[in-house]
């Protein structure tokens, strides 16, 4: 589970934000909503994190820094050399010439050396920065890994990079017999993790498969032909086709089933509806019905791995009854037996009825354009039995739009 992460001169954050989402020792025992951030951890952290605010208030940078830092990790070594990092600095001078800066803690194996998956866990942290001058390529200046030992509980180094991409590792990293190699092909562009995996060096391919459980679609979401793209991963997918026509029905999306034909250029999607006496091909189905066909793989993959779930604008097109279902999957222990996460961005404010404080974040944006990223549990003197919907309606918590 990921509990905290920082972001530091990305897109509209300038100075450090810190969101650390592990719940007071005093919380309610909540197990459906707060779950261990590791199994037998005393700390517990939200299965849903809902941000709001403000448009343009930064909301959605929050979750494009957790999908790329999962992107580095997993995928940086698989552009070309030289090529620019998908980021932006703060757009200001004195911004766009310092380093950008990206961490996360989240759980890991307590042995690293470990061939079981499901041994005991400890706190580990990843952190990389990058830079460059203004207008070029950024580069790695640093990037490090840690844990915590639950033997000792301190801080240990597993590997850390300097600017000039000589790599230092920690004999439970097991770097010996992969550093030739690793001195000859790692690039200013690529992450240590990803570079390694190239390999097969057995640590950094359980890291990368662990980045490839973050699940998300605001990396991809100006792509063109993404619903080809989607109506072809269902069909490649058929466990997939009868787990989504199991819940359409189900959550009332006024469609019976979908099935896939072969087309001329590829499969298509048809729909059956009550009362029609025919199929409907996608093209005429609603917006909010290509939406849920677009998230469904990623919460399912989610759910089924225990992996996390980064949706942008989840309740954009998704009913306001839909939505507390979805959150609802997220929350039973049955339907997510592996403790998966979800982080969403959302406008639609009545869905605070259905959240508890930990589950919180508020964006607010100043008049200089940096954005401020706090938790609910950070106002004071919230009350679990407060109305969050309206007094965040009433401005009481801030992040709300400065109408006039």
């Amino acid at each position: 589970m990921l509990y905290s992460l920082d972001i530091e001169n990305f897109y509209s954050i300038r100075e450090r934000q810190v969101i650390d989402l592990r719940a007071a020792g005093n919380a309610p025992d909540t197990p459906e909503r707060l779950a261990p951030i590791w199994a037998g951890s005393k700390e517990r952290a939200p299965k849903v994190v809902a941000i709001f605010g403000p448009n343009a208030s930064g909301k959605s940078t929050v979750l494009r820094a957790l999908s790329f830092v999962a992107w580095f990790v997993r995928d940086s070594f698989s552009i070309a050399p030289g090529a620019r990092l998908p980021y932006e600095r703060f757009n200001d001078e004195a911004s766009l010439a310092a380093p950008t800066r990206l961490s996360v803690s989240l759980a890991g194996l307590a042995d690293p050396e470990s061939d079981d998956p499901n041994g005991p866990q400890c706190r580990y942290a990843y952190e990389v920065t990058l830079g460059g001058a203004a207008g070029q390529a950024q580069e790695v200046l640093a990037e490090a890994m840690y844990y915590w030992p639950p033997d000792t509980g301190r801080k240990v180094r597993l590997f850390e990079r300097d600017r000039y991409g000589k790599v230092t590792a920690a004999s439970a990293f097991g770097l010996s017999g992969y550093r030739q190699a690793l001195e000859k092909v790692l690039r200013p562009n690529a992450s240590v993790i990803s570079t390694l995996a190239q390999l097969k060096h057995p640590f950094a391919t359980s890291i990368w498969q662990a980045a490839s459980l973050v699940i998300s679609n605001i990396l991809i979401e100006k792509q063109d032909g993404l619903e080809d793209q989607m109506v072809r991963h269902y069909a490649s997918n058929p466990a997939l086709v009868d787990a989504l026509n199991r819940e359409i029905e189900r959550i009332d999306l006024g469609i019976k089933a979908m099935r896939l034909e072969s087309g001329p250029n590829g499969p298509i999607a048809l729909f059956t509806h009550e009362g029609h006496d025919g199929p409907m091909p996608l093209v005429l189905e609603s917006h909010g019905t290509r939406m849920f066909l677009r998230i469904y793989p990623i919460i399912l993959q989610a759910l089924e791995t225990g992996g996390l779930a980064v949706i942008d604008e989840l309740d954009t097109a998704i009913h306001p009854l839909v939505l507390p279902e979805i959150l609802r999957w997220f929350h039973d222990p049955e339907r997510n037996p592996h403790d998966a996460q979800l982080w969403m961005t959302c406008h639609n404010a009545s869905l605070l009825e259905e959240l508890i404080k930990e589950e919180v974040l508020f964006c607010t944006k100043d008049r200089r354009g940096r954005t401020e990223v706090y938790t609910l549990r950070d106002v004071q003197s919230v009350r679990r039995d407060d109305n969050y919907y309206r007094k965040y309606l009433s401005g009481t918590y801030g992040a709300v739009p400065q109408i006039g």
